[in-house]
Order: structure tokens, then C-alpha cells, then sequence
């Protein structure tokens, strides 16, 4: 159990211990750097609050990382109903389609020759299904085992494998070309 009400100094080391990779699983889920940094601070804003909540049951990475995940899909259902909003407000308005298309993402901590093959990664990743990308980031960037993947997603190990061939399938249709037998 957890309890940080009385103790502000252990609530900040545990939240510097744990907000980078909060942060990096968040920002690879929605590719949106300030989305991320607002979703890392809702999260701990939640654990401060739940942190009683906290039985110990899987590990507290595991925890941070259901709560993060949980998070970033609830931005991604907004982010599409706002998308299908400004569709319809587009339409009637006469904007062209494609004028609200999605910003190219690259992750901060990628070395400039690797930009544009990461930029083309992360928008095929974007692509794939909210589970599917959930699964293939957290076991490829945030290199969590199969185990831990399926507690953070609340499903058994063999339906995360099942989302990993599906995911690493359709990532390499997306990519075609681009990545040769990789």
C-alpha cells in the first residue's frame, strides 16, 4: 500500500523515479509531446489522490502504467470525436480534406539521422488499432515482458502475443518498402 497524504517528500521521489517513463510510454501512445507532459501530470495527480487505492497486487510500474494507459486512451476517443467534429464543421465550412491532418511526430530523444525512419515508424504505429498499439509499445519501446503487458491491459499473456503478430502484421503493410525484412 501507498500512502503519500502526510509524506510530500516520498510522493516526489517516487514521482521522479517513475515520471520519465511514465512520460516516454505516454508520449509514444500519443505522439503529441504537451498531450504527454498533461497526461504524465494527470497521472501522478491521480496516484497522489488513489495511492490508498494501491494493493499491491502487481508491481507499481505495472499500476502507473494501466492508469497512463488508460489515460491515453481516453485522449485518443476525444482526439477522434474531435476529429470527426471538425469533418462535418469542415464540410459545411468548404475546407479541402486533409487541412486538420496530424502533425509529423518525432521523439526528442531520437538522434537526427534517425528522424525521418522514425517519423514514418511512429505514423504507422499510429495507425494501428488502440490495443494493438498499446500492446507493440509496451513491449518495444517500454520493453515490459508479456507478463506485465497483459496485467497493464487487463488480458491473458497469449492474447498480448496475439497483438504483437497482429500489430508487427500490419505495421509491416503500413511500412511496405520502407523496412526490408525487418
Amino acid at each position: 500500500m501507498l500512502d503519500f497524504k502526510n509524506d510530500e517528500i516520498a510522493f516526489t521521489a517516487f514521482m521522479q523515479a517513475h515520471q520519465n517513463r511514465v512520460f516516454n510510454a505516454v508520449l509514444n501512445m500519443l505522439q503529441h509531446v504537451e498531450d504527454a507532459e498533461e497526461i504524465t501530470q494527470d497521472v501522478f495527480v491521480d496516484v497522489y489522490r488513489s495511492a490508498e487505492n494501491f494493493r499491491g497486487d502487481a508491481a507499481v510500474t505495472t499500476w502507473l502504467y494501466r492508469i497512463a494507459m488508460n489515460k491515453c486512451i481516453d485522449q485518443l476517443r476525444k482526439k477522434q470525436r474531435r476529429q470527426k467534429w471538425n469533418s462535418v464543421t469542415d464540410f459545411f465550412s468548404g475546407k479541402t480534406f486533409g487541412d486538420n491532418e496530424p502533425h509529423d511526430f518525432v521523439h526528442p530523444g531520437i538522434i537526427a539521422e534517425q528522424k525521418e525512419k522514425a517519423a514514418l515508424l511512429y505514423k504507422a504505429i499510429d495507425q494501428l488499432a488502440v490495443n494493438q498499439r498499446m500492446a507493440y509499445i509496451l513491449s518495444e519501446t517500454e520493453n515490459l515482458p508479456y507478463k506485465e503487458i497483459a496485467e497493464v491491459m487487463k488480458v491473458s499473456v497469449s492474447a498480448v502475443e496475439s497483438l504483437l503478430v497482429r500489430a508487427k502484421q500490419n505495421l509491416r503493410k503500413i511500412l511496405g518498402g520502407y523496412y526490408h525484412g525487418q
